[in-house]
């Protein structure tokens, strides 16, 4: 079956120019959404609309398509028309100062609240000290003292009456306050006592331990009769605090009448206030260090305990939040408890509760890019941890390791409604669907996004509106309909098919921008096709060092390639080597050496560990052509061998299958294969030679090749007819095909492609199952029936009469 050569219109399927209607660039709207992702964005729709638990999202898709601009745009279309969630705020707990209370106000209230009981501070400060400091309390607080004083000198008046009756006088001394007897006024001495009759100091001695009895009485009720005292001034105190409070909290009152969290909270002020006024009457500023290390020693609360800390204020918003979170470590999504250093010591108080990406996004939207999580130690495991239980717990990380640190708080959790979208390559998702259990139960969601789209008329207007779209955005000159062509035919060179469109939006920007500076530098207002063709050949030039050295030492010798003569048992295999988001194809030299043996195909690649088990799967299959086509009634007792010469690096992939299979059938059947056409493709166990990835780079490879030898008109690829529609060529190489320098033919099995090689028919099995005469098919089954006759001779064992060392095959 005669197989013809491809003609130029087959290499590169162009944009037509004369079909874009519009001049310029300049003449077309914007593109509303990524081209060709209606998928993706329908997922999203679906995704950021259903309420239901676990119906969180994950866009996935390659880097580059745009997933996180249409996320963010179908995102914010959704938030826009829904109501701002409640603002969240932090409380002093005055029944547990370790443990804030957590408190939902409505939106805009928060900020308020705050404004509020600052102001009362503010206020407390300044009413407090007055009415302390007034006429008033000082004369109740004089009358109070004075009432203490009587009482302690009513109760020795007392007690001195009784010693004046005895005859005894109170004097003070030094020491305290002693008893001495008198005798008329005068106290008398040790000496003049001891002079009195013996009835008369029994009796006075008598009396003053009487007296004595009774003045410890009186000295034991001093202390009661001050904590008496004590007792009457706090009341007082109370009393006079809770005029000076109770008008200023019933005000606030009046304002969160609706809000009984904020009712109760500011009940628990007042009562606050009143029991510690004490703190509105200290030093302040003016106290001294040893009285503020006392007072962080008895934990004694300051005043900004009746402050508010405003986690979340949504005052103005006018729709639920959307919140990005680029760095999204542990403390950075659940939010953090900070501390400082006071006095050499670490302290923190509810007003150092910092709210996380959750707080922010809490009652909208909360976008997270799923490496950048899964890369941040406790991220993942916190993030799932609130979705599940539907509310935000801050835990120091310490804790989460087991690990004691500074004396820290456990505010109250705040109940979590938020959807959450993560963007992803296709691997993550795919493996955390695999080894997470909670993956799928907490995002039941996938927006997956392609990597191409169709290659249709209406998708290449699209195109050209999606280039007006990042011209547009990037502030770039407008193209022209020719450069726009030429883009069009780069997007599906990049997608490696002519029916086919590359999504990946950020390569066609960075085109963009390239060509329009270049356009700048020569001084154009327009980009033409010329300067799209421009920036490719500069993107190549950057990037392609190690091509151009794998093309020189191919030129010098150093890698062994023929492209002209014929050679039995060698064949040019094409291969593609991927640097980056760079890859070029080169030809590597393939032989193949046969022998008889037990039917095996040895791969040497695989025997030295240099075979990935894709290739290795290529060489296995092989055997099986061999045996089915040739030796189906016999043993295969062939031996061949297969290797990528001159090659020191891994090999895999099955796109060398049919090259080395036409080495093997050139060997087994004697004949030369032409070296100036080189191969590719992969072939299954009936014949059929199968697409293979990476056509454009590889036919390219070989054509460079040729070329720097010499296009003598002889040179070419074969490659698989299923690849065709994937050919987008360089424009020289379609040239040299036009001009009949170099060929490229399609082959849809085994036996039209090593008519090609060979210059020989293969030959179609006949009625009698024999194959005709002088066909490659033909030699190859009579090669394989001798060694399977040649391996039946040896297996014979020796007749008795003749030594087994004279036995003749």
């Amino acid at each position: 079956m005669a197989v013809r050569s491809l003609s130029p219109e087959d290499l590169c399927r162009r944009c037509d120019p004369s079909r874009l209607p519009f001049q310029t660039t300049a003449d077309l709207g914007d593109l509303d959404l990524p081209l060709g992702q209606d998928r993706a964005a329908e997922a999203l729709r679906f995704g950021t609309a259903i309420r239901q638990d676990g119906y969180n999202v994950f866009a996935l898709g390659p880097p580059g398509v745009g997933k996180e601009s249409l996320v963010s745009r179908v995102v914010r279309q959704r938030a826009a028309g829904e109501k701002p969630p409640s603002d969240w705020c932090y409380l002093y707990n005055f029944e547990d100062r370790h443990r804030p209370r957590a408190v939902e106000l409505p939106a805009g209230r928060a900020v308020q609240f705050r404004a509020d009981m600052q102001k009362l501070v503010e206020e407390l400060r300044v009413s407090i000290p007055a009415v302390f400091e007034g006429e008033e309390y000082r004369t109740r607080l004089s009358v109070l003292e004075k009432q203490l004083e009587e009482k302690r000198e009513e109760a020795m008046r007392r007690v001195q009456e009784h010693a004046r009756e005895k005859g005894v006088a109170m004097v003070r001394t030094p020491m305290g306050i002693a008893l001495a007897p008198t005798r008329e006024g005068e106290v008398l001495d040790p000496e003049q006592f001891r002079q009195l009759p013996s009835e008369q100091q029994q009796r006075i001695q008598k009396d003053i331990a009487a007296l004595q009895e009774e003045l410890g009485a009186v000295l034991r009720s001093v202390p009661q009769l001050e904590r008496d005292h004590r007792e009457r001034v706090k009341d007082m105190n109370k009393e006079v605090a809770l005029f000076a409070v109770g008008h200023l909290i019933d005000d606030l009152r009046g304002r969160y009448a609706d809000l009984p969290p904020v009712l109760a909270h500011l009940d628990a002020v007042q009562r606050d206030v009143v029991e510690n006024v004490h703190d509105f009457l200290a030093g302040g500023e003016a106290e001294d260090a040893a009285s503020q290390i006392r007072k962080l020693l008895a934990e004694t609360p300051s005043l900004h305990r009746y402050g508010v800390n405003l986690m979340v204020d949504h005052s103005g918003a006018a729709g639920a939040p959307v919140v990005t979170e680029d760095l999204p470590t542990h403390p950075n999504l659940v939010g953090r408890i900070e501390h400082h250093a006071h006095f050499g010591t670490l302290v923190t108080d509810f007003t150092l509760i910092r709210p996380g990406a959750l707080h922010r996004a809490n009652g909208g939207y909360l976008m997270l890019d799923a490496r950048k999580v899964l890369t941040q130690p406790f991220a993942w495991d916190d993030l799932k941890r609130a979705l599940r239980a539907r509310e935000i717990r801050i835990e120091p990380p310490e804790r989460l390791v087991g690990l004691s640190g500074a004396a820290s708080l456990d505010p109250e959790p705040i109940p979590l409604q938020v959807k959450v979208v993560l963007t992803g390559e296709r691997f993550l998702y795919h493996l955390l669907a695999a080894y997470d259990p909670d993956f799928l139960e907490l995002f039941k969601v996938a927006a997956d996004f392609e990597d191409q789209v169709d290659r249709t008329p209406g998708n290449e207007l699209s195109y050209a509106r999606l280039v007006a779209t990042l011209a547009r955005a990037g502030k770039l000159r407008p193209f022209d309909r020719e450069a726009v062509a030429r883009v069009v035919e780069r997007a599906a060179r990049l997608a490696g098919d002519g029916e086919k469109l590359s999504a990946h939006l950020e390569g066609i920007a960075d085109l963009l921008r390239e060509a329009s500076h270049l356009a700048g530098e020569a001084g154009r207002e327009t980009v033409g096709r010329a300067d799209v063709q421009a920036a490719i050949d500069g993107q190549i030039r950057r990037a392609d060092r190690v091509r151009q050295r794998f093309q020189e030492e191919i030129g010098r010798g150093t890698i062994l390639i023929d492209t002209r003569g014929a050679t039995v048992g060698q064949v040019n295999g094409l291969s593609v080597y991927q640097l980056g988001q760079f890859a070029f194809g080169s030809p590597s030299r393939i032989t193949a050496r046969v022998r008889m043996g037990k039917g095996e195909v040895v791969d040497i690649e695989r025997e030295v560990e240099l075979g990935g088990p894709i290739h290795s799967k290529g060489v296995l299959i092989l055997a099986g052509f061999l045996g089915a086509r040739y030796a189906a009634d016999r043993p295969l007792t062939l031996s061949a061998s297969l290797v990528f010469e001159q090659s020191y690096s891994g090999v895999e992939g099955d796109s060398a299958s049919s090259a080395e299979l036409y080495a093997l059938l050139s060997a087994l059947a004697g004949l030369p294969v032409k070296q100036s056409i080189a191969v590719t493709g992969s072939v299954n166990q009936l014949g059929e030679v199968q697409a293979i990835g990476g056509v454009n780079e590889k036919v390219e490879g070989f054509f460079d090749v040729c070329r720097a030898r010499g296009l003598d008109g002889s040179q070419g690829v074969l490659l698989p007819a299923s690849n065709v529609k994937h050919l987008m060529l360089r424009e020289d190489v379609v040239e040299a095909a036009r001009a009949g320098q170099f060929h490229l033919w399609a082959v849809e099995n085994v036996d039209q492609g090593i008519e090609v090689l060979t210059g020989v028919p293969a030959g179609e099995r006949g009625p009698d199952g024999r194959w005709p005469e002088g066909t490659v098919n033909a030699r190859v089954a009579a090669r394989v029936a001798e060694m399977a006759e040649r391996a039946r001779t040896f297996a014979v064992p020796p007749r008795a009469e003749e030594p087994a060392g004279e036995r003749q095959p």
